[in-house]
Parts: structure tokens; C-alpha cells; sequence
């Protein structure tokens, strides 16, 4: 069971660091509509992860607690999105 975590944890860690070090290494060379296709696929792939792998399980875990059941995924969607909003002001 342990070797099988470690494996499956392994795997996507090792295709996002091998992905992000092609981008870093091609940055210079990737014409700007390459970049923001790029970053557009990703963002595309980011959010449909958030909404069925988070948002989802998260309002069915709240589901039979009545009309407001909805209200902690949709406060911390929110609060995420407010987040990430924040940081990309301060680094620019």
C-alpha cells in the first residue's frame, strides 16, 4: 500500500517539475501567443480540477444540511479566488 502511494504521488510531482523546467528553460525562445496558449490551457485544466475534484465533493459532503449547504464552497472559492487576485497584484 506504501509503495503505491509513494508511486502515485511520484508520478504527478515528477510531470509537473519536468513540465515547469521546459518552460523555464524555453521561455526565452517561445513566441508570446505559445506563452499565453499555454498558460490559457493551464489555467483551463486548473479550473475544471477545482470544480470536480473540489467544489463538487465538497457541496455533496454538505448536501442534506439545508438551503446554506452550498455556502463553504462557495466562501472558500471565493476566498481562493480573492487570494490568488491579491498575489498577482503585489508581483506585478
Amino acid at each position: 500500500m506504501t509503495t503505491a502511494l509513494t508511486i502515485g504521488l511520484l508520478i504527478p510531482l515528477l510531470g509537473t517539475m519536468i513540465g515547469s523546467a521546459f518552460v523555464f528553460m524555453m521561455k526565452a525562445e517561445m513566441s508570446e501567443r505559445l506563452q499565453k496558449s499555454l498558460l490559457g490551457f493551464a489555467s483551463g485544466v486548473m479550473v475544471a480540477a477545482s470544480v470536480w475534484s473540489l467544489l463538487i465533493p465538497a457541496m455533496r459532503m454538505e448536501a442534506g444540511k439545508g438551503a446554506w449547504s452550498v455556502m463553504p464552497a462557495a466562501v472558500g472559492f471565493l476566498l481562493g479566488m480573492g487570494f490568488l487576485l491579491l498575489i498577482d497584484e503585489l508581483t506585478l
